[in-house]
């Protein structure tokens, strides 16, 4: 049997390019020519016999209630209903007045005549719904699936729809990407936001800065906030705290608040608690003006099992947009949600239509793909471990095809440029649990096409270490040590981890996220401080060996997993600055309270307290990446001492250097470098600013290389003080890229 190493993949055009970066991935060649295959003949049909990619997602154009010339239309498909009707507030809910059409093909259709004076029948935010005989020939009444607006009643737990003329809302002006960050056009900036001036001629957004986020949590009153409260408070606070990008979470409708916008209802409408749809077309055109990216938490692998405010069994079938039943693989079996079939052109168009919407529509620009594993694979990964181990991902039997056309399809629409009217491609993010080789590829090289895929691991391995901890025993004095030891760990391990990528694959890294500090669990920071935060946070007074330790390793992580996890970076909302406690949405268990479902600003806000300094240690980071853009360079490896506990590496033109030891300070250490040379101090983590004691190196400090004879892989050496607990970033001036391999330890002078 041929072993294919003559085989020219690169140029390969049959979807197993992707092989030539990893031959590993030969023996599986034919499982990626299946899914190219299904994939062009998908986009091969829609281009011939449906109008076209653009025209068949643009179906939101017309499918719902749209205002046209003498009234206002509607269009809808069900197949299995046997009758349909257009009823409201503004014909006192007459089930008969205005009866719908079926076609051949199960798309119904109705139309509600403008009044004599020519204004509209249905007045705007008014409530409508669709009255409908379903196959058993009882009647029933639906929400539109194309809904473009909802509303939740005080004390209605389902949601009702509204007509809105979304033509108008979606065809208002839309603000352009800026093309500097917001503080780099200022006159008021600051002295440090003057020095990170950017002069490009767009956002780059190949290293991207996210701010996680959800509009409804983001205020700091017990309330929902607002996407009007969110633009004008809360986008200039990420602005100037160097972020490049907001990821919006929940912003499709959803029943259920404390789903966190994981059980869609409405799959066109706006998350209502938040405001209108007029109101988050605001929201993204003010992001845009600050020169900040938009991202969208998107659910496309299921839905709400909700019936009279969903669209699950819309037309009284199970199985329309989803697989059939329990058994057939139509229910998730851990979300109680409904699984799409990607079998199906309606279901194809239904979910095109809808990222079309949000991105040419609203403007969003771009996606975090919700639960790809679930998406991918016919387990759905419930019950299921991967291990890394390339039998995992192939198979029919393990893979599902049309779901795998699909994503292609979708990353193939929103990278188009030419799709768009602003010409701008979309940017795709996969949350991916399983591994899946290529998702991070382009699909004309095999792979699915995404931009980034979230780097999942790397936030269980810091939980994890924090929470293998020896508790402080009842009534006892922290000693520094044995709480909560970080003298156990294993830094190989961790630079092991954070590092372990596959290659030409693009990564968004992060320590944590919402789902760290949902109930149950706690963010880094009340792992790291636990009740001492109530106590020890001021500055008035000396804070406790707790707090000391957790400032300091709250700032290491940070930069360990910044520096060396990825080409991006993101961080929930207030975790830069140590936000404590947890998120609890309002639920009968908590009383339906909102006091654990909001963001406390003001405890950064405040100069009196630390968590200023740990939120202005991470201004200063995201800044230095505006700056340096070292977030995009691939990172080298060049210390890794356990004894010491000493962490070194350079990305980009920048020389990170962290030092882990609790009770050990360093002068003269001697790290190995390429470029012999002067390197400057540019930051220091131990600065008092930062919460810190002052430490041994000051920024603007200089260094100096020196030859070392003998050495092999490193040619020189830097020497330098290092604190404990501490990082120190260095800017080789006289040479802006620093290059090195290898694990050589450093040489101590």
């Amino acid at each position: 049997m041929s072993d294919h190493s003559d085989i020219d993949w690169a140029s390969r055009t049959d979807g197993t390019a992707l092989i030539a970066q990893d031959p590993y991935l030969t023996p599986y060649a034919i499982f990626f020519r299946e899914w190219d295959i299904s994939f062009k003949r998908l986009l091969k049909q829609i281009e011939s016999d449906l109008g076209g990619l653009k025209n068949f997602a643009s179906s939101y154009k017309t499918f719902g209630f749209h205002k046209v010339a003498g009234g206002i239309s509607y269009c809808e498909w069900g197949p299995s209903l046997k009758a349909c009707s257009i009823m409201g507030d503004f014909n006192d809910w007459n089930r008969h007045e205005f009866p719908c059409t079926k076609d051949e093909f199960g798309f119904w259709k109705g139309f509600v005549p403008e009044n004599p004076d020519g204004s509209s029948r249905i007045p705007e935010y008014s409530r409508i719904k669709l009255a409908v005989t379903l196959p058993n020939g009882k009647e029933d009444v639906r929400l539109p699936q194309y809904a473009f607006c909802t509303r939740q009643d005080k004390g209605n737990p389902q949601m009702d729809a509204l007509f809105v003329d979304i033509d108008r809302v979606l065809g208002s002006p839309s603000s352009s990407l800026a093309r500097e960050p917001f503080f780099a056009r200022t006159e008021s900036k600051s002295e440090d936001e003057k020095k990170y001036t950017v002069s490009s001629d767009d956002i780059d957004i190949s290293d991207l800065r996210i701010y996680e986020s959800h509009v409804g949590m983001a205020c700091e009153e017990e309330r929902v906030g607002s996407y009007r409260e969110f633009a004008d408070i809360v986008i200039p606070k990420i602005a100037k705290k160097g972020y490049n990008a907001v990821q919006i979470m929940g912003v499709a409708e959803h029943s259920y608040y404390a789903s966190f916008g994981y059980q869609v209802t409405s799959f066109f409408s706006p998350a209502s608690r938040s405001g209108t749809p007029d109101d988050l077309k605001y929201m993204i055109n003010k992001a845009h003006e600050y020169g900040i990216v938009v991202l969208m938490d998107i659910i496309q692998g299921h839905a709400s099992s909700n019936v009279s405010d969903g669209i699950n069994m819309w037309d009284g079938s199970d199985n329309a947009h989803f697989f059939k039943g329990v058994k057939e693989g139509g229910l998730h079996e851990l979300w109680n949600a409904r699984l799409f079939d990607f079998g199906k052109l309606e279901t194809i168009r239904f979910l095109l239509s809808n990222i079309y919407m949000w991105t040419e529509g609203y403007g969003i620009d771009g996606f975090r793909f919700d639960a790809i594993t679930s998406i991918l694979y016919h387990h759905h990964g419930i019950g299921v471990g991967f291990s890394g181990g390339y039998h995992e991902y192939f198979g029919s039997d393990k893979v599902n095809g049309d779901a795998m056309a699909y994503l292609k399809l979708a990353n193939h629409l929103l990278h188009s440029t030419e799709l768009f009217s602003d010409g701008r491609r979309r940017i795709t993010i996969a949350e991916d649990v399983s591994g899946m080789p290529g998702l991070g590829i382009a699909v004309p090289q095999g792979g699915l096409g995404f931009d980034y895929r979230l780097s999942m691991a790397i936030p269980d391995v810091w939980i994890k270490l924090l929470k293998s901890v020896t508790p402080r025993s009842a009534g006892g004095e922290f000693d520094g040590k044995t709480y909560g030891s970080d003298t156990s760990w294993k830094l190989g391990h961790i630079v092991h981890i954070l590092t372990n990528r596959r290659w030409q694959e693009k990564v968004i890294t992060y320590c944590e996220s919402h789902d760290q500090a949902l109930v149950g669990d706690k963010t880094l920071a009340f792992w790291l401080m636990d009740k001492d935060m109530y106590t020890h946070m001021t500055i008035l007074t000396e804070p406790s060996a707790l707090v000391s330790r957790g400032i300091a390793l709250h700032k290491v992580i940070r930069v360990l997993t910044m520096g060396l996890g990825g080409e991006g970076f993101l961080c929930f909302m207030g975790n830069e600055f140590g936000h404590p406690e947890w998120i609890d949405f309002p639920r009968e268990g908590n009383g339906w309270s909102h006091a654990y479902c909001r963001r406390q600003w003001s405890l950064e806000d405040d100069g009196l307290l630390r968590y200023k300094h740990l939120g202005d240690f991470d201004r200063k980071l995201m800044w230095l990446d505006v700056e340096h853009n070292f977030m995009k360079q691939r990172e080298h490896v060049l210390v890794k001492n356990e004894g010491d506990m000493v962490v070194a590496w350079t990305k980009g033109e920048l020389l990170f250097v962290v030092s882990f030891h609790p009770d050990r300070a360093f002068t003269g250490y001697g790290i190995p470098v390429l470029k012999h040379g002067k390197y400057v101090s540019i930051l220091h983590s131990d600065e008092i600013e930062f919460g810190g004691i002052g430490g041994r190196l000051s920024v603007g400090s200089e260094h100096f290389s020196e030859e070392i004879h003998g050495q092999v892989a490193m040619t020189h050496s830097l020497c330098s003080g290092l604190s404990y607990r501490s990082r120190t970033y260095f800017n080789n001036k006289d040479n802006y890229l620093l290059t090195a391999g290898g694990n050589s330890p450093p040489v101590k002078t």
